[in-house]
């Protein structure tokens, strides 16, 4: 948001008020702006400039107190037009390196767990990251192992250093033999094509093979339930969202209350939603911050949501934090860009 409305003063004390309450919580008023800022002019002069951005949509009283807060409209005019963004200092820095390094595994939802929490701890908001998006991911390799006699594991090898299993329902036993052709016969078909080719085409890439082999049983449980057992491959929305501590926001006067808190529980309970909701916004490379009522989803009304995305090979997924609106802007995009180039870069070393 450009700010041609606003004269320099006006410029000057809306950000004197943001920065006043994201450090204190409480509404700013002209005289601990003048004690705050000695910006020049008396305590009257500062009252007339705040009630000029109070008409305007950008700060409002809280109660009957001589002090403002800021408006997400005054959010979004800092975020876009006066917000300078800070260098991390070098012990966030080397906290963050050594926490995504640290020994606690190497598979993808280690890895995004351990981001998630850092990032919360360092910014004092809930940290959150959605998994790589797996319809584009490109399966390389796939093998079928027996489990039992009515059933075999599929184990699906991904690009970008994935893998998924599915469980696999058959009528009795089947022959070493017929498994082996079968898994020739599906990574011959099958092997390089992305998973949402493979949903959509298995049938029809299978079913002459089906007709014309010695395990055109096994085959024909692929041609006829192909889409269902690959869809299965695909993380939930669920699963694709790993969050930091919530209890991390505790802390906050946002949420010193029984139905603040709540609000945030309500938020953890239902991941697909929350990932529907950041994966909506976070439309591409770069920060992505959400403000308020900027959310299309009401839950978040509340909140900030500052999100990038991050790459695993030619996949990508979102890391970020979501907080109250009051927040330090500055900090929290420094350490959501850090994290994510980490984040990168362990991923694809």
């Amino acid at each position: 948001m450009s700010l041609p409305e606003l004269s320099r003063r006006e410029r000057i004390v809306l950000e004197a008020v943001i920065q006043t309450y994201v450090q204190t919580a409480e509404p700013a008023g002209s005289r601990t702006l003048t004690r705050r800022f000695g910006l020049g002019v008396s305590p009257a002069t500062i009252r007339n400039t705040m009630s000029d951005l109070e008409e305007k949509g950008f700060l409002f009283h809280p109660h009957t107190s001589a002090g403002r807060v800021p408006t997400d409209k005054a959010y979004r005019a800092y975020v876009d037009s006066l917000l300078q963004v800070a260098p991390l200092e070098s012990a966030d820095v080397e906290l963050l390196q050594e926490n995504l390094r640290s020994t606690g595994g190497t598979a993808i939802e280690s890895v995004l767990r351990r981001a998630a929490q850092s990032l919360g701890v360092l910014s004092q908001e809930l940290g959150v990251a959605l998994g790589p998006r797996m319809n584009d991911a490109v399966l390389e390799r796939l093998d079928l192992a027996r489990v039992s006699t009515g059933r075999l594991l599929m184990i699906l090898t991904i690009g970008g250093g994935f893998a998924r299993t599915v469980f696999v329902e058959v009528q009795g036993e089947i022959a070493e033999s017929a498994l082996a052709e079968v898994t020739m016969v599906l990574n011959e078909r099958l092997g390089g094509l992305s998973l949402a080719e493979v949903r959509a085409t298995v049938g029809e890439r299978l079913r002459d093979a089906a007709k014309s082999t010695d395990a055109g049983e096994l085959l024909n449980i692929f041609v006829e339930e192909g889409e269902s057992l690959f869809d299965a491959s695909l993380p939930s929305a669920a699963e694709q969202v790993v969050l930091g501590q919530a209890s991390v926001l505790a802390e906050q006067p946002e949420f010193a209350g029984p139905e603040s808190m709540r609000r945030l529980l309500a938020l953890t309970e239902t991941p697909e939603r929350l990932a529907e909701a950041i994966r909506r916004r976070n439309t591409g490379p770069g920060i992505s911050i959400t403000i308020g009522n900027e959310h299309d989803d009401p839950r978040l009304g509340d909140f900030t949501v500052i999100t990038t995305e991050y790459h695993a090979g030619p996949l990508s997924g979102v890391i970020g934090v979501i907080g109250p609106t009051r927040m330090p802007y500055e900090k929290v995009i420094s350490l959501v860009s850090h994290t994510s180039r980490l984040l990168t870069a362990l991923l694809n070393r």
